[in-house]
């Protein structure tokens, strides 16, 4: 099985200040997707510069030719589906199809209050996850939605010439728990997953990774219920939250080792993110630039 190699660029410096280079070098190292988190701001970096995925996307596509881009993850914490599908197909028009949506329910961190409202229960996440995530797939695939729900409502809303990609751009959804890898089975062209939580401050790489194979398991299962072949989404693991943490990058051997697990373990792209100085994604910028050149050969 092949594995891609992607990553995911912080949207933390100004464009003509060292962002847009990031996003450049990227494509020149051959990165299958360069993605960005889509948050108003994102802890240890709350303090500091923070610039907005969709303009920062959209400079991205003006700058790179072949490379996808995309966010990890979008939610709807702050974003609503009928403004986000009209930023969708611009995106995807400028890009000239180039766009992945990664989306998945938010949390409790900033982003969940910066409007002024109470955080959402785990319940109500998931709740309103699953009408976002309806919703957003009709407007992306019909021309004019009417729709009135528990948490969003569109009326009349006009969509077109909708996306360049067809029916519509891929959702790469992020899912952990049954409900979420449902939604994954239903709408997800890929499936995105950090690891189990749990592990990550006390857990072990082994155990890590028997977690991730157990939640591509019960993806696999979801799949089935409705009938679609299991094999089918991509399975994507963004990487610096499991316990291995920034091991798997001390060199081009390490990383090839861990990559390869994963790939063994269903996976069929990696994400890593941008190196930056002084931060949990404080890595070796020589090695991560061999990472990109050389892992995906001897990866296969």
């Amino acid at each position: 099985m092949s594995l891609r190699l992607s990553t995911v660029i912080l949207p933390h410096r100004r464009w003509h200040e060292g962002g847009r280079a990031a996003w450049t070098r990227a494509e020149q190292l051959g990165f299958h997707a360069a993605y960005t988190y889509d948050h108003l701001s994102w802890r240890s970096f709350r303090d500091g510069p923070w610039f907005g995925a969709v303009p920062t996307l959209t400079a991205a596509a003006a700058a790179t030719e072949r490379m996808r881009l995309g966010t990890l993850v979008t939610s709807p914490n702050f974003r609503h589906p009928v403004t986000l599908a009209k930023e969708l197909i611009s995106l995807d028009d400028i890009s000239g199809g180039r766009i992945t949506l990664g989306i998945g329910a938010g949390g409790t961190g900033f982003d969940a209050t910066a409007l002024g409202q109470e955080p959402w229960t785990p319940r109500e996440r998931a709740d309103r996850f699953a009408e976002f995530l309806a919703l957003l797939d009709r407007l992306l695939t019909e021309d004019t939605v009417s729709y009135k729900g528990d948490f969003y409502a569109a009326h009349e809303a006009r969509t077109i010439p909708g996306c360049v990609q067809r029916p519509r751009l891929p959702f790469a959804v992020a899912a952990t728990g049954p409900r979420g890898l449902r939604l994954a089975a239903r709408y997800g062209q890929a499936w995105v997953t950090t690891g189990d939580p749990k592990l990550f401050e006390k857990g072990t790489p082994d155990q890590s990774l028997r977690a991730l194979r157990t939640q591509a398991e019960r993806l696999a299962d979801a799949c089935a219920e409705i009938g679609r072949d299991t094999g089918e989404p991509d399975k994507v693991l963004l990487t610096g939250f499991t316990p291995d943490r920034n091991e798997p990058f001390r060199s081009l051997d390490a990383f090839v080792d861990f990559a390869g697990r994963h790939r063994e373990a269903g996976f069929t792209e990696i994400v890593v993110h941008w190196p930056i100085p002084e931060s949990d994604f404080a890595i070796d910028e020589k090695v991560f630039e061999r990472i990109a050149m050389e892992a995906p050969a001897q990866l296969g």
